[in-house]
């Protein structure tokens, strides 16, 4: 294969444990790692920050400011640029999905239990009907969806009013909203997707999956929504009133027999970043098709599949991580 290469314009960060998650705190690149730590990544400075004594990361997420990560010790940590880690609430099992907004607003649920931490620290509490795998802020209003068997639910932590439930059979797993909150979209156990339109809860089933989609991204302007658990990368288009409906997703970054692992949006263009389940990584243009060589191993590497992806808020650096614990930072061209 003949690609464009950015490849020299990586600076290679050994980790040295499992990445499940990757971010900027500001301007510096941060890893959460499976065994409990925050890896920050400053050139010349790492440091490593025990967010959680006692147990490991499964799950993380990060606002800007801070790195949110919720582990199997039943914790609730967040993480600071500087260093500095806060233990926000404890639970007495594991932390299955964790979700945040930018005022510092946080979500999370361990079995039936959801909790959302308002940006001043206040909690509501809401049982849900089954294990909730999934759960996901609304761009604006305190507004949260969560993911469980036979469905998801919305719900308004505010309110006296119960949440409201979205039915499909099955079991959801993860859960995402559009930027202009017209739909919701899970996916599946069964390797697919389901979503709902929002204004007259029409279903929507997006199947053909090979394996189950465990990462999505939005496009900057909420048009397009970025989908790994195939070969290539499957774009949804959601510019119409009814979304996706009857119309076929755009298939990029297709390589035969490799699994896409991990997506990510350019905050800016049309471009997706695409991680793969051999530790490649391209950069794919949605308008042309168009690919860039990010990332390149030479020969099928064990458990280097890749598991984080992340841009900075002026997209001018692409962080990414593998589940062997290699990483790098892309300086893009300007």
């Amino acid at each position: 294969m003949s690609l464009s290469s950015l490849t020299d314009r990586v600076t290679p960060i050994e980790a040295g444990e499992e990445i499940v998650a990757a971010s900027f705190l500001g301007r510096v690149p941060a890893f959460a790692l499976a065994d409990g730590h925050i890896l920050l990544a400053e050139i010349g400075e790492e440091r490593r920050i025990k967010a959680h004594e006692d147990g490991a990361i499964l799950i993380a997420a990060c606002d800007g400011a801070r790195f949110y990560t919720g582990g199997d010790d039943g914790a609730i940590a967040a993480t600071d640029a500087a260093g500095k880690t806060d233990v926000l609430a404890r639970e007495k099992g594991w932390i299955d999905a964790l979700a945040c907004r930018p005022d510092g607003a946080l979500a999370w649920s361990t079995g039936k239990t959801v909790r959302a931490r308002d940006a001043k620290g206040e909690i509501k509490t809401w049982t849900a009907p089954s294990s909730v795998r999934g759960v996901a802020f609304f761009a604006k209003g305190y507004r949260l969806a969560a993911a469980h068997y036979n469905g998801a639910s919305l719900w308004f932590p505010n309110t006296a009013a119960g949440p409201e439930a979205l039915a499909w059979k099955g079991s959801h797993l993860d859960v995402t909203v559009s930027p202009d909150a017209r739909f919701v979209v899970t996916s599946m156990q069964e390797n697919s997707l389901h979503g709902w339109r929002l204004a007259d809860r029409k279903d929507m089933r997006m199947t053909g999956y090979p394996a189950k989609t465990r990462s999505f991204a939005w496009s900057h302007d909420g048009l397009w929504l970025a989908t790994s658990g195939a070969d290539g990368c499957i774009v949804w288009p959601f510019s119409g009133k009814d979304g996706p409906m009857g119309q076929p997703p755009r298939e990029c970054g297709v390589r035969p027999n490799v699994l896409v692992t991990a997506v990510a949006f350019h905050p800016k263009s049309l471009i997706v970043a695409v991680g793969y389940d051999d530790g490649w990584i391209l950069l794919v243009r949605l308008n042309d098709g168009a690919e860039i060589l990010v990332r390149r191993t030479e020969a099928e590497a064990e458990r280097d599949a890749i598991s984080a992806l992340a841009f900075d808020t002026g997209g001018a650096r692409l962080l990414f991580g593998a589940k062997s614990g290699k990483a790098g930072v892309l300086d893009l061209p300007s």
